[in-house]
């Protein structure tokens, strides 16, 4: 580098670049134009190994995605990030270390660096913030905020309650600020088991029986099962670990390579988990309903589902023919059976979609946000919702920095890595309901209508027939770009929904003329 690429470096400093399927080592860079990262290709380990593994990989090639760009340097590799479109900052965890951070930008790409001590990490930060990124949301400047901070920072709970916001992505953004990330699958986010109907050939979104309690944790769905875990929980007795109901979690390692095991990248990830090749099909993702069944029954399984579950089918086929083996009774591992009121994957994952957004998950999932991200995660409230999983799945319940045994710190390390780790805690008091659909005053369109139909919408064009080249909607404003014109017309709706009372169109249309004409032509 000339000596005016290095006087403009303002942060340098030992990082890991952690993805899925690798751990790549090097030094991280901010300087005023971009986040560059300079990979050691020798020092590249598995993305599940541990910081102290002595796993070590020359993976070749570096795989160069979108919103960033590589570039060969001998022996190394370079990627780099615009910093401009840097937009959140947010600050992690690794294996429980306090010594990550993740970076936003504003073309979606994301990437998730370690740090070799809290105090970097903090350097990190502090530069990040310094070189005042034009697009860095406000909300997000102040990187030392901690997950439960940020949530109240962002308003988000209450656009949620005023259903401003769906499900999903509400239940995305908790999980985001609460620490979870596609970039690591040992703390990969979580969604709910939502259903508890996998028989019947038609669904019910209207019978509460159709829906799981979401009020309860998974392994408390079942009183015959919760019974062996509450007596087990009253008779153990250690000095050295505390009580737990559950010694498997909801979501681990594991847990997410079950259910992604058909889908790139996870399927290199899972054969590497079982030493190079699949796991026993009969302990394979197999069946939507036999996996409910034994979330409802086995004692040792306590799994939730991942976020693919409602959005993408392709983690339910076999599209790349792996052999998966053939189970105990005979059977041939290949694409997940389905329940039967689901025609295929793709009606699956709609159908599932439908059910988070319905109304008894919206007037319920609250209770399940209490259990996971909320003030039933830790404590006395915790222990009476039958919601305490081992302790080393907690933040703050090991140094891990203070452990001077290599063998105890490798074997605690593996533990985090390897058998789940519990979100941020995001709220100490009951999270609100969400406000009943008939009582919001004016329904945004995020609320999922039922049914799309098409109605007259004033054209900004004084020319018949002009087309919409563009429109977006942003809140309750509908922007629309028509062509083909020089210049483009571009006209600004307002949106006002009115009431689901049957009566009228859904929506009215009031061209904003003033804003029209700013930009374009009007008639």
């Amino acid at each position: 580098a000339d000596s005016a690429s290095v006087q403009c470096v303002i942060f340098d400093a030992p990082a890991a670049l952690v993805q899925p399927l690798r751990v790549m080592r090097g030094r991280l860079q901010v300087d005023a134009e971009a986040v560059t990262f300079y990979i050691n290709s020798t020092r590249m380990t598995h993305g599940m190994s541990s910081e102290g593994s002595d796993e070590v990989e020359d993976w070749g090639v570096v795989e160069i995605g979108r919103g960033h760009h590589g570039v060969g340097l001998g022996s190394k590799h370079k990627l780099c990030w615009a910093l401009p479109e840097l937009t959140k900052v947010y600050v992690r965890q690794y294996l429980l270390v306090k010594s990550a951070v993740e970076l936003f930008f504003s073309d979606g790409s994301n990437c998730f660096f370690n740090f070799e001590s809290a105090q970097e990490r903090a350097r990190a930060c502090s530069a990040l913030v310094a070189a005042h990124p034009p697009n860095l949301d406000p909300v997000y400047v102040g990187a030392a905020h901690t997950p439960d901070q940020l949530l109240l920072r962002s308003g988000l709970t209450q656009r949620w309650v005023n259903r401003e916001i769906s499900n999903f992505e509400y239940l995305m953004q908790l999980n985001t600020i609460a620490g979870r990330t596609y970039n690591d699958v040992t703390q990969y986010p979580v969604f709910p088991w939502i259903l508890a109907d996998y028989t019947s050939h038609a669904l019910d979104l209207a019978a509460p029986s159709t829906f799981r309690d979401l009020t309860k944790p998974v392994g408390a769905l079942n009183p015959k099962r919760l019974e062996k875990i509450v007596e087990r929980y009253r008779t153990f007795d250690d000095p050295v670990i505390p009580k737990f109901h559950y010694g498997s979690h909801y979501s681990s390692a594991g847990t997410v390579l079950y259910y992604l095991v058909r889908a790139l990248p996870y399927t290199a990830l899972a054969v590497g988990l079982q030493g190079g090749r699949f796991d026993h099909a009969d302990r394979m993702f197999s069946d939507v309903a036999a996996t409910w069944r034994g979330v409802l029954e086995d004692v040792s399984d306590v799994k939730e589902l991942v976020p693919e579950m409602f959005y993408c089918p392709e983690v339910l086929t076999n599209g790349s023919n792996y052999d998966f083996g053939v189970s105990q009774s005979g059977k041939i591992m290949h694409d997940v059976v389905l329940p039967p009121w689901a025609k295929d994957p793709h009606d699956f994952v709609c159908k599932q979609r439908q059910a988070l957004e319905s109304d008894y998950v919206s007037m319920h999932l609250h209770h399940w946000v209490d259990l996971i991200f909320g003030y039933k995660q830790r404590g006395l409230e915790a222990e009476r919702a039958h919601n305490v999983f081992y302790y080393l799945t907690y933040e703050n319940m090991v140094d891990v920095d203070s452990i001077s045994d290599a063998r105890v710190l490798k074997a605690t390390q593996d533990q985090i890595a390897y058998f789940g780790q519990t979100p941020c805690q995001l709220l100490l008091a009951p999270h609100p309901q969400r406000c009943p659909r008939d009582k919001v005053p004016q329904l945004p369109l995020s609320e999922h209508p039922k049914a799309v139909t098409s109605y007259p919408l004033p054209c900004a064009s004084r020319h018949t027939g002009a087309a919409a080249a563009h429109v977006a909607i942003a809140g309750d404003v509908l922007l629309e770009v028509c062509g083909p014109f020089s210049p483009y017309l571009i006209a600004r709706h307002e949106l006002a929904p009115n009431r689901p009372d049957g009566k009228g169109l859904p929506f009215t249309f009031a061209p904003d003329k003033r804003v029209a004409s700013a930009f374009g032509r009007w008639p």
